[in-house]
């Protein structure tokens, strides 16, 4: 029997009610670039980047975490930059020494519970991101450590960001489901077997990532080119309405789904997240002031008019 209403008033709403529980949001806040950009170029004084930010975004990733353990009081203080916003949610990437380190220790267990305990007890964490490389592939040895960094880390939100294909196999995904992990679905430059994009939905967290699409710079160890020009991608609106569908795939079966945009240069992941949301609720949206006078491209779905007026 289908669930399927002929009432519009009660498709809409359902609509909405899906679509509020997809937050988009880029990776990190804290880039020199984006001065000019996602910010004004003068800031006033108490300006703050993730207060700012949550004025547009319900979700964040924290990306420092990825580097060095976040500390409680840093923690805390995101948390009040962030209080405006009753449905904001950080993500959090979980620290290196767990996903590209073979020998944590409990030391470095403490140290990386302290801040995830923060935003946890808050009720402000929404995942914490294990973001192994492309080099991790899926081995008998690698499974094992997989299943003991879950087990490990079982009483937070997880989701896995694996993406070599040897993890795209059903053994994978039932593992992450009798966990009640999700599994991160990304787009990244398909160089030879990398993992394609998926809409696959393991838990009560659906997480997805886009990388951007520098097949030139993805995997260049040249050391002449600038480390950003990785992540110096602007996607097309063809590029990413599919990722909005399956986006609302995965909120079918997932509790929250985080959709991040790791494109970070110049901000053009601000300007990907804001027209996926866009996208998802069929509908005009907030969009920084410096933003649009970078990128044209945000008039049209604007919601309010520009402040300062265009000279042509």
């Amino acid at each position: 029997m289908s669930n399927c209403s002929d009432n519009p008033h009660e498709v809409e709403a359902a609509k909405k009610k899906n679509v509020t529980r997809i937050r988009v949001g880029p990776a990190g806040w804290a880039y020199t670039d984006w001065s000019g950009y996602a910010y004004p170029a003068k800031r006033p004084k108490g300006f703050h980047e993730a207060t700012y930010l949550a004025e547009f975004f319900d979700t964040i990733e924290i990306n420092t975490s990825f580097y060095n353990p976040i500390r409680a009081e840093h923690a805390k203080g995101w948390i009040e930059r962030v209080a405006a916003n009753q449905n904001f949610m950080f993500t959090a990437k979980m620290w290196r020494r767990f996903t590209h380190d073979p020998n944590p220790s409990a030391e470095d267990e403490t140290l990386v519970r302290a801040g995830f305990h923060v935003l946890r007890d808050a009720g402000k964490l929404g995942a914490v991101l294990l973001q192994f490389p492309f080099s991790f592939h899926r081995t008998r040895e690698t499974m094992s450590y997989l299943e003991a960094v879950l087990t490990r880390f079982g009483d937070y939100p997880l989701a896995v960001e694996v993406r070599h294909a040897t993890w795209n196999v059903p053994e994978v995904f039932d593992l992450l489901r009798e966990r009640g992990t999700g599994f991160c679905n990304i787009d990244q430059p398909m160089i030879g077997r990398s993992l394609e994009p998926s809409a696959e939905s393991t838990g009560p967290v659906g997480y997805v990532r886009l990388h951007g699409r520098r097949y030139d710079t993805w995997f260049s160890d040249d050391e002449t080119v600038p480390s950003f020009e990785r992540y110096n991608y602007l996607y097309s609106e063809e590029e990413l309405r599919p990722w909005a569908e399956r986006a609302e795939r995965i909120a079918r079966a997932a509790r929250d789904v985080y959709v991040i945009a790791n494109n970070h240069y110049q901000a053009k992941g601000v300007v990907n997240a804001l027209q996926l949301i866009g996208m998802l609720t069929e509908s005009k949206v907030k969009v920084p002031e410096p933003l649009r006078m970078q990128y044209p491209e945000l008039e049209k779905i604007a919601s309010e008019r520009p402040r300062e007026p265009k000279l042509f």
